[in-house]
Protein backbone atom coordinates (compact mmCIF):
# COMPACT_ATOMS: atom_id res chain seq x y z
CA UNK A 1 0.00 0.00 0.00
CA UNK A 2 1.42 3.23 -0.83
CA UNK A 3 -0.44 6.15 0.74
CA UNK A 4 0.46 10.23 -0.60
CA UNK A 5 -0.92 13.12 1.45
CA UNK A 6 -1.43 16.17 -1.76
CA UNK A 7 -1.03 19.37 -0.04
CA UNK A 8 -2.74 18.41 3.08
CA UNK A 9 -6.05 18.73 1.35
CA UNK A 10 -6.67 14.96 0.37
CA UNK A 11 -4.80 11.65 0.66
CA UNK A 12 -5.20 8.42 -1.88
CA UNK A 13 -3.74 4.68 -0.72
CA UNK A 14 -3.04 2.55 -3.86
CA UNK A 15 -2.59 -1.32 -3.98
CA UNK A 16 -2.46 -2.28 -7.46
CA UNK A 17 -4.23 -1.96 -10.78
CA UNK A 18 -6.70 -4.26 -13.20
CA UNK A 19 -3.45 -6.21 -14.38
CA UNK A 20 -1.85 -7.41 -11.33
CA UNK A 21 -5.58 -7.67 -9.32
CA UNK A 22 -7.83 -11.00 -9.75
CA UNK A 23 -9.88 -10.54 -6.46
CA UNK A 24 -11.53 -7.53 -4.34
CA UNK A 25 -9.32 -6.21 -1.81
CA UNK A 26 -10.61 -4.16 1.20
CA UNK A 27 -8.75 -1.47 3.30
CA UNK A 28 -9.54 -0.84 7.02
CA UNK A 29 -7.46 1.84 8.64
CA UNK A 30 -6.88 3.31 12.13
CA UNK A 31 -4.76 5.81 14.67
CA UNK A 32 -2.98 4.03 17.01
CA UNK A 33 -4.37 4.17 20.78
CA UNK A 34 -6.94 6.92 19.18
CA UNK A 35 -9.44 5.41 17.07
CA UNK A 36 -11.35 1.71 16.18
CA UNK A 37 -10.12 0.27 13.21
CA UNK A 38 -12.80 1.29 9.97
CA UNK A 39 -13.21 -0.01 6.37
CA UNK A 40 -12.39 2.60 3.90
CA UNK A 41 -15.31 5.05 2.66
CA UNK A 42 -14.50 5.96 -0.64
CA UNK A 43 -12.76 3.38 -2.85
CA UNK A 44 -10.99 3.98 -6.09
CA UNK A 45 -12.13 1.51 -8.64
CA UNK A 46 -10.80 0.15 -12.14
CA UNK A 47 -12.86 -1.99 -14.40
CA UNK A 48 -14.88 -2.73 -10.77
CA UNK A 49 -11.89 -3.58 -9.22
CA UNK A 50 -10.98 -1.72 -6.19
CA UNK A 51 -7.42 -0.21 -6.47
CA UNK A 52 -7.19 2.46 -4.25
CA UNK A 53 -8.97 4.62 -0.94
CA UNK A 54 -9.19 8.23 -0.83
CA UNK A 55 -9.36 10.12 2.18
CA UNK A 56 -10.88 13.44 2.89
CA UNK A 57 -8.44 16.84 5.00
CA UNK A 58 -10.63 15.21 8.30
CA UNK A 59 -9.79 12.07 8.30
CA UNK A 60 -5.93 12.58 8.58
CA UNK A 61 -4.09 13.42 10.93
CA UNK A 62 -0.24 14.59 10.95
CA UNK A 63 2.03 13.44 13.62
CA UNK A 64 -0.36 10.31 14.71
CA UNK A 65 1.19 6.83 13.82
CA UNK A 66 -1.34 5.67 11.08
CA UNK A 67 -2.03 1.74 10.25
CA UNK A 68 -3.62 0.25 7.03
CA UNK A 69 -4.79 -3.21 6.70
CA UNK A 70 -5.68 -5.28 3.42
CA UNK A 71 -7.91 -7.81 2.88
CA UNK A 72 -8.58 -10.35 -0.08
CA UNK A 73 -12.21 -11.80 -0.25
CA UNK A 74 -11.44 -15.58 -1.82
CA UNK A 75 -14.14 -18.08 -2.53
CA UNK A 76 -13.20 -20.36 0.35
CA UNK A 77 -12.85 -17.47 2.84
CA UNK A 78 -10.47 -14.07 3.49
CA UNK A 79 -7.06 -13.38 3.02
CA UNK A 80 -5.51 -11.05 5.65
CA UNK A 81 -2.26 -9.04 5.12
CA UNK A 82 -0.13 -7.89 7.85
CA UNK A 83 -0.82 -4.15 8.86
CA UNK A 84 1.54 -1.39 7.49
CA UNK A 85 2.37 1.69 10.03
CA UNK A 86 2.71 5.09 8.16
CA UNK A 87 3.93 8.92 9.48
CA UNK A 88 1.15 11.08 7.72
CA UNK A 89 4.09 14.00 7.83
CA UNK A 90 6.30 12.23 5.86
CA UNK A 91 3.82 11.64 2.63
CA UNK A 92 3.15 15.19 2.01
CA UNK A 93 3.60 15.89 -1.17
CA UNK A 94 2.76 19.89 -2.64
CA UNK A 95 1.32 21.21 -5.57
CA UNK A 96 3.26 22.60 -7.94
CA UNK A 97 4.70 26.38 -7.67
CA UNK A 98 2.81 29.13 -9.33
CA UNK A 99 2.86 33.06 -10.57
CA UNK A 100 6.28 32.23 -11.62
CA UNK A 101 7.85 36.18 -12.74
CA UNK A 102 11.17 36.82 -13.91
CA UNK A 103 12.66 40.59 -13.50
CA UNK A 104 15.85 42.10 -14.87
CA UNK A 105 18.59 43.38 -12.28
CA UNK A 106 21.39 45.01 -13.01
CA UNK A 107 24.46 43.52 -14.72
CA UNK A 108 22.54 41.04 -17.28
CA UNK A 109 20.85 39.37 -14.20
CA UNK A 110 17.79 37.66 -13.76
CA UNK A 111 15.83 37.29 -10.96
CA UNK A 112 12.69 34.19 -10.78
CA UNK A 113 10.35 34.30 -8.21
CA UNK A 114 7.22 32.37 -7.56
CA UNK A 115 4.54 31.54 -4.97
CA UNK A 116 3.38 27.98 -3.74
CA UNK A 117 -0.51 27.00 -2.88
CA UNK A 118 0.87 24.97 0.28
CA UNK A 119 -0.45 26.40 3.28
CA UNK A 120 2.77 25.81 5.17
CA UNK A 121 5.53 27.60 2.62
CA UNK A 122 8.38 27.98 5.41
CA UNK A 123 8.38 24.15 5.37
CA UNK A 124 9.00 23.74 1.97
CA UNK A 125 12.61 23.60 0.33
CA UNK A 126 12.77 24.28 -3.78
CA UNK A 127 14.58 23.03 -7.28
CA UNK A 128 15.12 25.29 -10.19
CA UNK A 129 15.45 23.65 -13.65
CA UNK A 130 16.84 25.76 -16.57
CA UNK A 131 18.62 26.03 -20.07
CA UNK A 132 18.80 28.09 -22.65
CA UNK A 133 17.92 27.26 -26.32
CA UNK A 134 21.44 26.36 -27.01
CA UNK A 135 22.24 24.40 -24.22
CA UNK A 136 21.75 20.42 -24.62
CA UNK A 137 21.41 19.54 -20.90
CA UNK A 138 19.08 21.15 -17.91
CA UNK A 139 20.93 22.70 -14.92
CA UNK A 140 19.19 22.15 -11.55
CA UNK A 141 19.88 23.98 -8.50
CA UNK A 142 18.35 23.96 -4.84
CA UNK A 143 17.01 26.71 -3.32
CA UNK A 144 15.99 27.49 -0.01
CA UNK A 145 13.40 30.32 -0.09
CA UNK A 146 11.18 31.83 -3.34
CA UNK A 147 13.82 33.75 -4.98
CA UNK A 148 16.29 31.94 -7.64
CA UNK A 149 18.82 34.49 -9.07
CA UNK A 150 20.85 34.11 -13.11
CA UNK A 151 24.01 35.71 -12.49
CA UNK A 152 24.69 36.21 -15.86
CA UNK A 153 22.76 35.73 -19.11
CA UNK A 154 22.87 35.81 -22.84
CA UNK A 155 20.68 38.57 -24.48
CA UNK A 156 21.08 36.65 -27.60
CA UNK A 157 19.75 33.43 -26.08
CA UNK A 158 16.19 32.45 -24.79
CA UNK A 159 15.58 30.99 -21.40
CA UNK A 160 13.04 27.96 -20.25
CA UNK A 161 12.60 27.64 -16.64
CA UNK A 162 10.89 25.08 -14.12
CA UNK A 163 10.69 25.21 -10.18
CA UNK A 164 9.32 21.99 -7.98
CA UNK A 165 9.19 22.19 -4.20
CA UNK A 166 9.28 19.47 -1.44
CA UNK A 167 9.00 19.32 2.15
CA UNK A 168 11.94 20.22 4.30
CA UNK A 169 13.43 18.71 7.01
CA UNK A 170 12.32 20.14 10.00
CA UNK A 171 8.51 19.87 9.17
CA UNK A 172 9.13 16.11 8.05
CA UNK A 173 11.22 13.65 5.94
CA UNK A 174 9.73 12.78 2.50
CA UNK A 175 11.08 12.18 -1.13
CA UNK A 176 8.09 13.60 -2.54
CA UNK A 177 8.54 16.23 -4.73
CA UNK A 178 5.75 18.25 -6.57
CA UNK A 179 5.21 18.64 -10.21
CA UNK A 180 6.92 20.88 -12.16
CA UNK A 181 5.75 24.69 -12.11
CA UNK A 182 4.40 25.46 -15.62
CA UNK A 183 8.03 26.57 -17.39
CA UNK A 184 8.51 30.17 -18.13
CA UNK A 185 10.16 31.40 -21.10
CA UNK A 186 12.69 34.55 -21.02
CA UNK A 187 14.85 36.08 -24.11
CA UNK A 188 14.83 37.62 -26.88
CA UNK A 189 13.74 35.03 -29.38
CA UNK A 190 10.77 34.32 -27.15
CA UNK A 191 7.35 35.85 -28.41
CA UNK A 192 6.14 36.96 -25.18
CA UNK A 193 8.11 36.95 -21.65
CA UNK A 194 6.04 34.84 -19.69
CA UNK A 195 4.58 31.29 -18.85
CA UNK A 196 3.19 29.50 -21.93
CA UNK A 197 -0.15 30.23 -20.94
CA UNK A 198 0.48 33.48 -21.10
CA UNK A 199 1.89 33.41 -24.83
CA UNK A 200 -0.77 31.25 -25.64
CA UNK A 201 -3.15 34.45 -24.63
CA UNK A 202 -1.34 36.90 -26.39
CA UNK A 203 -1.00 34.71 -29.44
CA UNK A 204 -4.53 34.89 -29.68
CA UNK A 205 -5.56 38.38 -29.07
CA UNK A 206 -2.66 39.67 -31.48
CA UNK A 207 -3.49 37.00 -33.67
CA UNK A 208 -7.89 36.84 -33.37
CA UNK A 209 -9.74 38.87 -31.30
CA UNK A 210 -7.82 42.18 -32.44
CA UNK A 211 -8.27 41.82 -36.26
CA UNK A 212 -11.92 40.96 -36.07
CA UNK A 213 -12.33 43.74 -33.09
CA UNK A 214 -10.56 45.79 -35.75
CA UNK A 215 -13.37 44.54 -38.87
CA UNK A 216 -16.12 44.86 -36.89
CA UNK A 217 -15.20 48.85 -35.91
CA UNK A 218 -14.59 49.34 -39.50
CA UNK A 219 -17.48 47.78 -40.40
CA UNK A 220 -19.69 49.69 -38.33
CA UNK A 221 -18.05 53.29 -39.43
CA UNK A 222 -18.56 52.41 -42.98
CA UNK A 223 -22.38 51.59 -41.93
CA UNK A 224 -22.41 55.12 -40.22
CA UNK A 225 -21.55 57.26 -43.54
CA UNK A 226 -23.21 55.38 -45.70
CA UNK A 227 -26.70 55.49 -43.85
CA UNK A 228 -26.04 59.27 -41.83
CA UNK A 229 -25.58 62.28 -43.75
CA UNK A 230 -24.93 64.08 -41.01
CA UNK A 231 -21.82 62.02 -40.23
CA UNK A 232 -21.13 62.41 -44.08
CA UNK A 233 -21.19 66.26 -44.21
CA UNK A 234 -19.02 66.44 -41.32
CA UNK A 235 -16.60 64.41 -42.67
CA UNK A 236 -16.61 65.02 -46.42
CA UNK A 237 -17.84 68.99 -46.25
CA UNK A 238 -19.42 70.06 -49.50
CA UNK A 239 -17.72 73.05 -51.48
CA UNK A 240 -20.31 75.81 -51.30
CA UNK A 241 -21.95 77.10 -54.57
CA UNK A 242 -22.97 80.87 -54.36
CA UNK A 243 -24.63 81.07 -57.57
CA UNK A 244 -27.54 79.14 -55.90
CA UNK A 245 -28.20 82.06 -53.74
CA UNK A 246 -28.99 84.91 -55.90
CA UNK A 247 -31.32 82.97 -57.88
CA UNK A 248 -34.22 84.85 -56.57
CA UNK A 249 -32.50 88.24 -57.70
CA UNK A 250 -32.81 87.02 -61.61
CA UNK A 251 -35.74 85.63 -61.39
CA UNK A 252 -38.07 87.03 -59.02
CA UNK A 253 -36.89 90.42 -59.53
CA UNK A 254 -35.56 90.60 -62.84
CA UNK A 255 -31.74 92.10 -61.54
CA UNK A 256 -33.38 94.61 -59.70
CA UNK A 257 -31.11 94.70 -56.83
CA UNK A 258 -33.35 97.30 -54.91
CA UNK A 259 -36.37 94.97 -54.59
CA UNK A 260 -34.13 91.93 -53.99
CA UNK A 261 -32.31 93.55 -51.48
CA UNK A 262 -35.41 95.58 -49.98
CA UNK A 263 -33.74 99.02 -49.62
CA UNK A 264 -36.59 101.69 -49.35
CA UNK A 265 -36.55 104.18 -52.46
CA UNK A 266 -36.14 107.28 -50.61
CA UNK A 267 -32.92 105.54 -49.67
CA UNK A 268 -32.07 104.96 -53.37
CA UNK A 269 -33.01 108.82 -54.41
CA UNK A 270 -30.40 109.79 -51.87
CA UNK A 271 -27.78 108.25 -53.88
CA UNK A 272 -28.60 110.17 -57.36
CA UNK A 273 -26.57 113.50 -58.02
CA UNK A 274 -28.79 117.04 -57.40
CA UNK A 275 -26.67 119.67 -59.32
CA UNK A 276 -26.24 120.53 -62.95
CA UNK A 277 -23.14 121.90 -64.72
CA UNK A 278 -23.85 125.01 -67.98
CA UNK A 279 -22.26 124.53 -71.39
CA UNK A 280 -19.19 126.69 -72.37
CA UNK A 281 -18.22 127.60 -75.69
CA UNK A 282 -14.41 128.57 -76.18
CA UNK A 283 -13.61 129.94 -79.87
CA UNK A 284 -9.91 131.27 -81.28
CA UNK A 285 -9.02 134.61 -81.98
CA UNK A 286 -7.87 135.62 -85.40
CA UNK A 287 -3.99 136.36 -85.65
CA UNK A 288 -3.43 140.34 -84.78
CA UNK A 289 -1.17 140.90 -88.41
CA UNK A 290 -3.56 139.59 -90.52
CA UNK A 291 -7.10 140.52 -91.79
CA UNK A 292 -8.39 138.25 -93.23
CA UNK A 293 -9.85 135.04 -91.73
CA UNK A 294 -7.81 131.81 -91.08
CA UNK A 295 -9.77 129.77 -93.31
CA UNK A 296 -9.02 132.29 -96.42
CA UNK A 297 -5.30 131.82 -96.34
CA UNK A 298 -6.18 127.85 -96.92
CA UNK A 299 -8.19 125.65 -99.65
CA UNK A 300 -9.97 123.97 -96.99
CA UNK A 301 -13.15 124.71 -95.32
CA UNK A 302 -12.70 126.19 -91.99
CA UNK A 303 -12.92 123.33 -88.93
CA UNK A 304 -16.49 123.16 -87.87
CA UNK A 305 -16.45 124.95 -84.04
CA UNK A 306 -18.23 125.12 -81.20
CA UNK A 307 -20.54 127.76 -80.92
CA UNK A 308 -24.34 129.09 -80.30
CA UNK A 309 -26.95 127.47 -81.36
CA UNK A 310 -27.36 128.91 -85.29
CA UNK A 311 -28.99 132.05 -85.56
CA UNK A 312 -32.94 132.89 -87.06
CA UNK A 313 -32.70 132.89 -90.63
CA UNK A 314 -33.04 136.30 -91.01
CA UNK A 315 -29.73 136.89 -89.79
CA UNK A 316 -26.55 136.49 -91.08
CA UNK A 317 -23.76 134.50 -89.47
CA UNK A 318 -20.50 136.91 -88.84
CA UNK A 319 -17.91 134.95 -87.11
CA UNK A 320 -16.31 138.06 -85.49
CA UNK A 321 -19.14 138.57 -83.43
CA UNK A 322 -20.05 137.31 -80.11
CA UNK A 323 -15.81 136.35 -79.94
CA UNK A 324 -13.70 136.18 -76.80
Amino acid sequence: VECVFFNEEYMTCMWGNTEVLTVNYSLYYWYENRSPMVECKHYLQDQGINVGCHFSKNESIQFQPFRVLLNASLDDGTLEFPSKRLELQDLVKPEAPVNLTIRNMSNNQLQLTWASPYPKAKCLEHSVKYKSNKDTDWTELPVHGNVFSLPSVDYEKYYTFYVRSKINKFCGSTLLWSEWSVPMVWGSNSTENGTVEEQLHWFWIHTVVIPIASSLILLVFVVLLVRMERVWVILMPRIPNPSKNFDELFITHNGNFQEWAGVPKDVMESFKPNYSENICYVSELPPKDSNEPLWESSNHSPPAMPGPPPAAPSEQYNPYKNSY
